[in-house]
């Protein structure tokens, strides 16, 4: 091992032989930037860090890696919340920001070929032109990579109205531990041919094979949007709204919510207001398409006058609908900013929340007395964010103790209510131990057969998900 990266002596030497010059960084700045995602919990300890320029040099890279038996983690734009794609035992990791091409639009077939560090931000500026838009949507886009979105299959503020990343992904390019290059089905909307290999990868987060293409299914821009922002007494004026906007003049392509903690929060971070006569326990903000301005007028009125909505306005313009949006994309940055949040993605059957949420409340009062929970999420498709602030007299390591507790706590709760531990971010490191809450003794055998069939020498983001 050399002293310099902790890496095999001839797997460098075999790099330096068979890769670019500039392929591998052991630069400081770069593995402490490159070895971590969004979470706090894990130090970045990577041995090194490779930056490829295509699919060839990914497949050159892992074919060395599983000849020299050196572990690898993938990473993407590293704005996961899982713990996926830190590198804390020494692997190397493999980002893809220099593969950021992206194909022409095939505007008859409605589909884009794009490398898998494009930023999501970018693929929906590059397929405006023509009209339509890759539906992946969420507050990371500016720095979130399309390759990091499928390992994850992200969800984000629109799953409502389109659904998961997967639904969005026609064909992949995927490289094994062992160097393999797969191509996945292409451009093809219809492809009976036996089981999907594909789908095995979307959400694997790197665990099976490094994503390093895909083809993206595209639809057209949405015509014109509206914006509300809403006041609602409790959790149940967020649900009974939720059901009033379901069968509302409009088709509904967000409904989000969050609580004025999270809103004090922001305030700290930074200098925005709730556009409100006076602040609420609960907001809701509804984006919706193909309202007619009389019949939104009327929907509105018919709110205030059943009691369903205690204040509310509508965006008169694009830069109004912006600054609404900030209200709830500025959420979960202002919690890191202004303290060290304990963060869980948690997702319920939408009927069962009012349940959940006031278990969840009587739990924390009972066994964590005076800690801040913050509570905000995508109300419409059951995806509930939970926060909890660090106390200001706890340690820091007294605090992750004891929020690992609570987790057990809250998980059975989710376990009740049957819902998942983790609705968009994955498993990571963060919740491995968890996952039996949410999956069988068989399905976790399943998973272990699966990854120990593509990735025999569990090279490939190890000790992520599952250990085998």
């Amino acid at each position: 091992m050399t002293p310099l990266t902790g890496l095999p002596g001839p797997f460098l030497e075999a790099v330096q032989r068979e890769l670019p010059a500039d392929f591998l960084s052991t630069d400081a700045a770069d593995l402490a930037t490159f070895g971590r995602d969004w979470t706090k919990v894990h130090e970045p300890r990577p041995s090194a860090l490779a930056l490829p320029r295509s699919t060839d040099e990914v497949s050159r890279l892992l074919r060395l890696c599983s000849e020299h038996r050196v572990p690898v983690v993938p990473s993407g734009g590293r704005t996961g919340l899982a713990a996926g794609a830190v590198a804390a035992r020494g692997e190397l990791v493999v980002s893809l920001d220099r593969m950021r091409k992206m194909g022409p639009v095939d505007v008859l077939g409605a589909t884009v070929r794009v490398e898998a560090g494009a930023v999501t931000e970018a693929v929906h500026q590059h397929v405006a032109p023509h009209g339509l838009t890759w539906p992946v949507d969420f507050a990371s886009k500016g720095s979130s990579q399309v390759g990091g979105n499928i390992a994850t299959n992200a969800g984000g503020v629109k799953v409502i109205r389109y659904g998961l990343t997967r639904q969005w992904v026609l064909g992949l390019t995927v490289v094994t531990a062992s160097g393999t290059v797969l191509e996945l089905n292409g451009a093809l909307e219809k492809n009976n041919t036996g089981i999907d290999l594909r789908q095995l990868f979307i959400g694997s987060e790197g665990t099976l094979g490094i994503i390093t293409e895909a083809t993206l299914k595209l639809t057209r821009v949405p015509e014109a949007l509206n914006v509300f922002l809403f006041a609602v007494p409790d959790l149940a004026g967020v649900l009974a709204l939720f059901r009033e906007a379901r069968t509302g003049p409009f088709v509904v392509m967000a409904y989000e919510f969050f609580t004025e903690k999270c809103q004090a929060r922001l305030r700290r971070h930074r200098n925005v207001r709730v556009p409100l006569s006076a602040p609420s326990d609960y907001y809701v903000l509804i984006e919706v398409e193909r309202g007619e301005p009389e019949a939104l007028e009327a929907w509105i009125t018919s709110l205030f006058e059943r009691g369903l909505v205690t204040d509310g306005t509508l965006a008169q313009h694009g830069a109004q609908a912006a600054e609404l949006w900030a209200l709830r994309e500025g959420i979960s940055e202002s919690l890191s900013a202004t303290g060290l949040p304990h963060k869980n993605d948690v997702s319920l059957p939408i009927q069962e929340l009012e349940g959940f949420c006031s278990e969840l409340e009587s739990l924390f009062e009972a066994r964590y007395p005076g800690w801040e929970i913050a509570l905000f999420g995508h109300i419409g498709d059951g995806n509930l964010h939970i926060n909890v602030m660090k106390p200001d007299d706890l340690t820091r390591e007294e605090f992750l103790k004891r929020t690992h507790e609570a987790d057990h706590a809250i998980f059975s709760l989710v376990k009740k209510y049957h819902g998942s531990i983790s609705a968009e971010h994955g498993i990571g490191l963060l919740k491995k131990d968890y996952l039996p809450y949410s999956r069988s003794a068989e399905e976790l055998a399943i998973m272990r057969s699966i990854k120990r069939a593509l990735d025999p020498l569990n090279l490939m983001n190890p000790g992520k998900i599952i250990d085998v």
